[in-house]
């Protein structure tokens, strides 16, 4: 049981179970726990409605637990924008906790890391192909992004993200036109979830979003996720872009990982090409490969502390002085849409000051 595998861990103390959301009510209301572990199949109130509740009238870290299915991931999804934290695959079988029980932990300690960002009731539910490509934002913070410039027809984009990712991703990318140039992206998601992310993104986006496959182009008006429990890589041929999709070790507990993607891209003939930026996330992934990138030209960012759910990554790329300026969530978009990019031979760290 989840109880059992968090117990293990000395920095976890377990206040309390319950096994309905209104024995979950009475014991929140008792404890204050820092960080709570949702099964969204419950009995006497679904989970979604029990978070949405939750959110609106306590705010409180939530790491989701959900059925490896197609349904349970379209759930695991609309947790997280209701404003749970991250998600986790259920065991079913013979499988136990104790197959992801690292995984768990991880999670739950970044949670009690988070700064819950419920979404308000006012908040459109998705973006449209038409509103995203007018470059709408959320209601109450930026105007439209104007249209954006052009862009050096060779030039990709690399975005990395975890912990707070899926929502950060979908404010971003559905703030886009649809010519932007070919964008890959590395978001830490259970393997059974990401293929039905990407299809959600692809609903509310004017660029085409799918989960990417080996050999893949990555091409103006793209957008390629990769697949959850397989590493993401640029490849470059003469003017164009791919991507491979592979397996390999976790870098950082992580596989994909960002900053195997970022590294694939690191070359003097490809980085001067690239926008690269980490946003909200829990530990190092990605601070080392967006550094590499920036040493070899290309224009690096990452996401501010104020709008990031956990800033871990994004500090760690920051710090290191990987990232050159650091943007609210809601200026990525407008960042990303007039930062034409520099021509191929453009000196390393040309495109912007350092921090």
């Amino acid at each position: 049981m989840a109880r059992e595998v968090l117990s293990s861990d000395p920095e976890i103390t377990v206040i309390g179970t319950a096994a309905d959301p209104y024995e979950a009510r009475d014991q929140i209301a008792r404890s204050s726990p820092d960080v709570i572990t949702l099964d969204l199949e419950m009995p006497r109130m679904d989970g979604l409605t029990f978070l949405g509740l939750l959110m609106q009238n306590h705010p409180i870290p939530v790491v989701v637990l959900s059925s490896l299915t197609q349904r349970g991931s379209e759930y695991a999804l609309e947790a997280l924008r209701l404003g749970a934290v991250d998600v986790i695959g259920k065991p079913g079988g013979s499988f136990t906790f104790g197959t992801v029980g690292t995984e768990l932990i991880l999670k739950v300690k970044a949670a009690a890391r988070a700064k819950p960002r419920p979404r308000l009731k006012t908040d459109p539910v998705a973006y449209g192909p038409e509103t995203a490509a007018q470059g709408a934002v959320h209601s109450g913070m930026s105007p439209p992004i104007p249209k954006p410039g052009s862009f050096e027809p060779r030039s990709v984009i690399l975005l990395g993200a975890s912990t707070g990712g899926v929502e950060a991703l979908h404010e971003v990318l559905g703030a886009l036109p649809a010519d932007m140039p070919g964008i890959a992206v590395v978001q830490h998601i259970p393997s059974l979830f990401s293929k039905a992310f990407a299809e959600r993104l692809n609903q509310c986006c004017a660029m085409e979003v799918r989960e990417a496959v080996d050999g893949d182009a990555l091409v103006q008006g793209t957008v390629l996720i990769a697949p959850g429990n397989y590493h993401l890589l640029l490849h470059r041929s003469v003017n164009s872009f791919s991507v491979r999709v592979v397996e390999g070790p976790q870098i950082w507990h992580q596989r994909p990982s960002v900053d195997l993607l970022f590294k694939s891209a690191a070359e003097p003939g490809t980085a001067p090409r690239c926008i690269a930026g980490v946003l909200t996330g829990m530990g190092r992934d990605g601070a080392e490969g967006l550094l590499r990138l920036r040493e070899h030209g290309a224009t690096t960012f990452a996401q501010d502390e104020k709008s990031s759910v956990v800033y871990g990554m994004p500090r760690a790329a920051f710090e290191n002085g990987a990232a050159q300026t650091l943007l609210s969530l809601d200026q990525v978009a407008r960042f990303l849409i007039h930062n034409r990019q520099p021509s191929a031979h453009a000196p390393t760290g040309a495109a912007l000051g350092t921090p």
